[in-house]
């Protein structure tokens, strides 16, 4: 199940709390491994163990453009509402549906978000250890904000870049947060473009981030979570979705306030993805993006049905993992 989770040393040629290195002691067999990357599962990978009819009906939607009948569009809904507060995570997602108890599920999020910080003592100093758990606690306030792009200032008042850069450093490695870059400019390809000094910064799971965050069963589920923590909740899962596919994910945003949410490569086109939470699909920062760069086309993620409209492909929320 899953295909996510970097296989990768998290010991790495560092000073060992009794003073002594270990970097003589570390070999890797260059050339006779191969590397995997594990991510939690997608949506696409829940609903094939839930909902296989489902999966199929979506991605031939998605490839037609053609709307899902209602019924199964409020289902597919009612599923995503699930996946978000179950998350990814393969024990919490099956305490979840074989207890049909969403408190186990969350009992288990919260035994990983543990095993998590037990491994930042184990593999680091004590004081890098207390860094990277300050980044890591701060990324449910780094997304509540209007600009969600990460800012050390909001971990202390004294917190600075050269001193939280190893945390943050440390969780990309572990494969615990996931980064989106701005892109300077929006061209082939993006990484010439990356402005390596913004970024946002994402749960790798968003279930992790609602037991993080504490967000209530209740809310998540019936879609009554609202404000911030929903739009945070959303992009978390998008950038989850995205990443799991494949795709280096960027942003981008104007001079002004104008800003689109991800940024990707598709084949020999830059796509710019606009993120809404709900139904609602006005956005002044699409048409700017349209306007400045005129893509092949864009792609909206809202809670609306499947259409092809102005040159814009409105994608479902549940249909995100169809983006390859």
């Amino acid at each position: 199940m899953g295909v996510a989770l970097t296989l990768t040393r998290r010991k790495m040629n560092r000073t060992e709390k009794n003073g002594e290195n270990n970097k003589n002691n570390a070999s890797f067999p260059v050339g006779k491994v191969e590397i995997l990357t594990m991510y939690p599962m997608t949506f696409e990978e829940f609903l094939s163990a839930v909902n296989p009819f489902l999966l199929s009906a979506i991605q031939e939607c998605y490839a037609c453009n053609t709307p899902l009948s209602v019924p199964l569009h409020e289902k597919a809904l009612e599923l995503y509402r699930t996946y978000l507060y179950t998350g990814g995570m393969p024990k919490a997602v099956s305490e979840c549906m074989e207890k049909q108890d969403y408190d186990y599920g969350r009992i288990r999020q919260n035994e990983i978000l543990a095993l998590y910080y037990a491994d930042m003592a184990k593999y680091t100093t004590q004081s890098e250890q207390i860094k990277i758990a300050a980044v890591y606690d701060s990324i449910p306030s780094q997304l509540a904000k209007e600009s969600r792009k990460f800012q050390y200032s909001l971990i202390g008042s004294h917190a600075r870049a050269a001193s939280y850069e190893i945390g943050l450093s440390w969780l990309k490695s572990a494969g615990l947060v996931l980064r989106s870059t701005k892109a300077r400019e929006c061209k082939m390809p993006l990484a010439y473009y990356a402005d390596n000094l913004s970024y946002k910064i994402y749960m790798s799971d968003v279930g992790l981030l609602n037991a993080k965050s504490n967000a209530p069963k209740n809310l998540v589920l019936s879609d009554r979570l609202g404000g911030e923590a929903k739009g945070a909740m959303t992009e978390n899962y998008v950038a989850q979705e995205l990443t799991a596919n494949g795709h280096a994910v960027y942003y981008w945003e104007s001079a002004g306030k104008a800003e689109i949410d991800f940024v990707i490569q598709l084949g020999d086109d830059i796509v710019p993805i606009e993120v809404k939470s709900a139904d609602n699909v006005q956005s002044k920062s699409l048409k700017q993006f349209i306007g400045k760069y005129s893509p092949a086309y864009s792609i909206r993620v809202s809670a609306r049905n499947f259409g092809f409209e102005n040159n814009i492909k409105s994608v479902p929320l549940y249909a995100v993992f169809c983006i390859r």
